[in-house]
């Protein structure tokens, strides 16, 4: 009987948002290709990855929420099973309990492909029988790779192998299992966008706090080599912002070598290599610091303008000296 009342309870406030559901209207196209949808057993982290031949697909397919789930919802494209699932999610359900929910109130699970993970690892998918040839799910352990409009029927099978033979973290293992997509032929129709979302494990944090990686590639001729060149990118930037609490807590040691990675993974990033410097500045550390502030000045003129500044703002010691010796640093 409870049984009955959840799959009531859950069709009745599924079905509004179900695309077509309450009309009788079909779907009209595919909107995805391939995507994979992961849990990493050591870190907790969850997330989703996709490419396609069609503008922005980040936006309406992949979903993750800290310590919940992870969603891929995809073919003839529903959006709300993103919400939706991670809702159910949220309220205890599992990721395949959460999917078959939605699929009892959804009046066009033939043509639907979805992906989902929980924060236990467990994983669902789900190709309608309408979904468009060649179409393919397989699942593994703590993850699932779905496709469909390939070119091969071999992409999920290279997908898998290459997630479970790669090596790093979760967003570079997905990262390893979109490109042997691509490897396959991919998407029949060609490549287009592609986009990455990895959450923590951790459900207390907001979902903003939470987020790893939330990058899209919305429209590019090689959106995986853009996609992969963001994601060294961010994680750039997640290790200055580490830097950042490092310095926020007193630990200049290791807020300067958090800042000396990211510069040494985007080298010609200026504004990285400008605050390592004023960092090492402030820290009486001048001598060390003078290279990269050449180095800023050369490759954008006006840090030049911007760390005189800086005193004002408590960043640097207001010492007319250093300023000098700063600024007096070459450009030929």
């Amino acid at each position: 009987m409870r049984k009955l009342l959840w799959l009531v309870l859950v069709f009745t406030l599924c079905m509004p948002a179900i695309a077509g559901s309450d009309t009788g209207e079909k779907p009209r196209r595919p909107v995805n290709t391939y995507s994979i949808v992961a849990r990493d057993a050591a870190t907790g982290q969850m997330g989703a990855a996709v490419q396609s031949h069609w503008f922005s697909v980040g936006s309406g397919v992949i979903w993750a929420e800290p310590g919940i789930g992870a969603v891929a919802t995809q073919s003839f494209t529903d959006p709300s099973y993103g919400p939706l699932g991670l809702h159910l999610m949220r309220a205890g359900k599992d990721a395949n309990a959460a999917l078959q929910a939605l699929l009892v109130a959804d009046e066009h699970i033939d043509v639907r492909q979805v992906g989902m993970v929980d924060s236990d690892g467990v994983v669902a998918n789900h190709t309608g029988e309408n979904a468009i040839i060649e179409h393919c799910d397989i699942t593994g352990a703590g993850f699932t790779v779905q496709a469909n409009l390939m070119w091969k029927p071999t992409v999920c099978t290279a997908m898998l192998a290459a997630y479970e033979e790669s090596e790093g973290d979760l967003a570079a293992r997905m990262m390893a299992a979109l490109e042997a997509a691509q490897g396959e032929g991919g998407d029949i129709r060609g490549r287009q966008s592609a986009a990455m979302l990895v959450v923590s494990g951790d459900a207390n944090l907001p979902a903003w706090g939470g987020r790893i990686f939330d990058l899209r590639v919305e429209d590019h001729e090689a959106p995986l080599e853009e996609l992969r060149r963001l994601l060294v990118t961010a994680r750039a930037y997640n290790l200055m912002n580490e830097g950042d609490a490092h310095m926020t807590n007193g630990e200049v040691d290791k807020a300067i070598i958090a800042y000396s990675s990211a510069e040494a993974l985007v080298p010609d990033s200026h504004e990285m290599i400008f605050w390592h410097a004023a960092t090492l500045a402030a820290e009486g550390r001048v001598d060390e610091s003078l290279p990269l502030f050449e180095k800023a000045f050369e490759l954008w003129p006006l840090w030049r303008e911007l760390v005189q500044r800086l005193p004002e703002a408590g960043l640097l010691p207001d010492d007319p000296r250093l300023m000098a010796k700063i600024l007096a640093v070459a450009i030929e």
